[in-house]
């Protein structure tokens, strides 16, 4: 186990307008070690690393930083990265557009003399040599938008060390990636372990936690809990740390009532967005009843997005098909209508489709029905906020106040909002696609019990997930994708894991 120190923060406390958001919280990080974080949403989490990336500035929180002993106090990122330390989001930073050598050197291009030319030589030679040496599958020649999010992924981390960077901060860096993507990111962060790199690494996905990290930091309501040696740990003991109590039932299924027929869905197409003549769904035929939940896996780049995007009106003149509800067909041009006859959908990115992130948590829960709460297009007020608060209760969104900006919630309390925004609607099929990705342990359960108390009231749930568990446990059928096809049927009980991949990998 290292033992050398190379960060410690001491009392950090910060504090939004009516929330602490961080509680003299201290934890310690070691030279080469990958440290887990791990908290429910609105632990602190990313209160915590935006400190500690210089996004809020030493003047905005409480508390003392040391690196390597030294205390420091950074006004911003630029303080944070010239003192070794880089933060890798979620949501990556980079410009598709531009090739590999020109994103990791960008604004830092090597020039010829000073005549203010870039040096294409220097250049690409410099990223090259980045690339090699981290073992990255890249050119550094490529266009980033030709690459895979995975290698997405390393390039950030490529750009990140090309900084000299001590310390990466890792969030949620698995989140939209494949198996074998995983695998290749693991290998690359134990070879960074071995330059005496260190991470924090902060994941929902406690398999991840156990597999990656040497040490494990508990935050809960913004003070940490406990930290202790990976090893130490049980999956039972993480989450009741995480949560304070023990959660006995990760996946509460309940029994399904299953009645008629909700949504149909035949010959269904839909357009490959960029190359004329291809098809990304091709030739769907499915049912979902009342009160059932369908599941649908498969690997990215499958047509499982694009097919419920599809179905809720998103690409009217880029698909075909014939779509039913409740035995009557219908044709579907935008979400509007999509809205009107009962469909409602949670999107797999809730930042880019499911919020506004600029306006309040109450504007965003009524977004999608306005319509109902209005009259002669005046809203009114007062059954608005009753709607508000029946959702903001009953599905326990953290947030100060109705009038609070979505944006400053963490990423499950957005989720939570996007929910609620569809629920306000009345649907009589929900679509979830990814609905419960960078989302903690405790609102995933919660979730779970939402989906089975709308299915014994009589909805229709279609759930996406790359979550095989998740899929396993709450789906009463399942469907898996291929190339744009559904490869296969189960019932929920006959399926397994390795039975889901080896079809959703193409197996026949």
């Amino acid at each position: 186990m290292k033992s050398e120190l190379i960060l410690e923060t001491k009392n950090i406390t910060k504090d939004f307008p009516g929330v602490r958001a961080l509680d003299k919280v201290s934890f310690q990080l070691r030279k080469g070690e990958v440290l887990g974080m791990v908290g429910e949403n609105g632990a602190g989490k990313s209160t915590l690393m935006k400190i500690l990336s210089g996004a809020y500035s030493f003047h905005n929180y409480e508390g003392e930083i040391f690196l390597e002993g030294e205390q420091c106090n950074f006004s911003g990122p630029k303080d944070s990265q010239a003192a070794g330390i880089a933060i890798i989001y979620q949501e990556l930073n980079l410009i598709p557009e531009l090739t590999v050598a020109e994103n990791i050197f960008l604004g830092r291009e090597p020039l010829i003399g000073k005549s203010g030319i870039i040096n294409q030589k220097e250049l690409f030679c410099r990223t090259e040599n980045l690339l090699k040496l981290l073992n990255i599958p890249a050119s550094a020649h490529e266009q980033i938008k030709n690459l895979s999010i995975g290698k997405q992924q390393m390039v950030e981390i490529a750009k990140a060390l090309s900084y000299q960077a001590k310390i990466l901060i890792l969030d949620e860096p698995t989140s939209a990636l494949t198996e074998q993507e995983v695998k290749s990111l693991f290998k690359m962060i134990n070879s960074l372990q071995e330059r005496d790199v260190s991470m924090v690494y902060i994941s929902h996905k406690l398999d991840e936690v156990f597999e990656i990290t040497d040490r494990v930091t508990v935050l809960r309501d913004g003070k940490v809990i406990d930290t202790q040696p990976t090893t130490q740990l049980t999956h039972q003991k993480l989450v009741a740390l995480m949560v304070g109590r023990d959660i006995k039932d990760m996946y509460p299924k309940g029994a399904a009532q299953v009645g008629e027929v909700a949504l149909e869905v035949k010959n269904f197409f839909v357009d490959h967005p960029f190359l004329f003549g291809e098809k990304v769904v091709k030739n769907i035929n499915f049912k979902v009843r009342k009160g059932e939940i369908l599941g649908i896996a498969g690997l990215m780049g499958s047509g499982r997005s694009e097919l419920v995007s599809a179905i809720f009106g998103a690409f009217p003149a880029d698909s075909a098909g014939e779509i039913y509800i409740e035995g009557k067909e219908i044709k579907i041009n935008s979400p509007y209508q999509a809205i009107n006859y009962g469909l409602a959908l949670v999107t797999e990115d809730r930042k880019l489709f499911g919020l506004v992130l600029s306006m309040q948590v109450g504007e965003n829960i009524t977004l999608s029905s306005l319509e109902k709460l209005s009259w002669y297009q005046i809203i009114k007020k007062r059954q608005e906020n009753k709607t508000i608060k029946q959702y903001i209760q009953s599905l326990r969104i953290k947030t100060p106040a109705f009038e609070a900006v979505v944006n400053t919630l963490s990423g499950g309390n957005q989720q939570k909002v996007v929910i609620a925004k569809w629920l306000a609607t009345n649907p009589k099929v929900l679509l979830l696609d990814e609905p419960t990705r960078g989302v903690d342990v405790a609102a995933k359960v919660e979730i779970y019990q939402l989906m089975n108390e709308l299915t014994k009231e009589g909805v229709a749930v279609v759930m996406i997930s790359s979550d095989l568990p998740e899929v396993l446990s709450m789906s009463d059928r399942i469907l898996v994708m291929h190339e744009g096809q559904i490869a296969k049927e189960f019932i929920g009980s006959q399926a397994t894991q390795e039975k889901i991949m080896f079809y959703a990998t193409g197996g026949r």
